[in-house]
């Protein structure tokens, strides 16, 4: 499931945190962010580079036949964000369950406080009757 992030050279890909993609002149620069482990004072990170591929595009299908130079994501990359997508969407999904658990949690305490305050209100009306 991670070759292609084993390739470039990530070792452990259950660290991984983040990402980050930006295009620097002919160079996508992938930056990869782990989580941070006790002691650390910043993210440990692993920036790639890697080229994009060069192509000609024919921009005029009149008479004209002319072509254009233009540039796209290297195929290896778009495997590697892949893998990439699969690990931190697994993280988010993670911590949305733990908020939505958090969150059921929270109502289910208010609920029941006040469940308690009604049912004392009505132990009070029956003592001073």
């Amino acid at each position: 499931m991670t070759d292609h992030l084993k390739h470039i050279g990530v070792a452990d890909p259950q660290r991984i945190e983040k990402y980050t993609l930006r295009t620097e002149a002919e160079n996508d620069i992938l930056k990869i962010y782990y989580k941070k482990e006790k002691g650390d004072l910043f993210h440990r990170s692993l920036k790639v580079k890697f080229p994009r591929l060069q192509k000609q595009l024919l921009v005029d299908s009149g008479g004209a036949k002319r072509y254009e130079n233009t540039s796209e994501i290297a195929p290896n990359l778009l495997h590697v964000l892949d893998e990439l997508d699969k690990i931190t969407s697994k993280e988010t999904e993670q911590v949305d369950v733990k908020e939505k658990i958090l969150k059921d949690l929270r109502h289910l305490e208010r609920v029941v406080n006040n469940k308690i305050k009604e049912i004392e209100r009505d132990l009070d009306k029956l003592s001073s009757r």
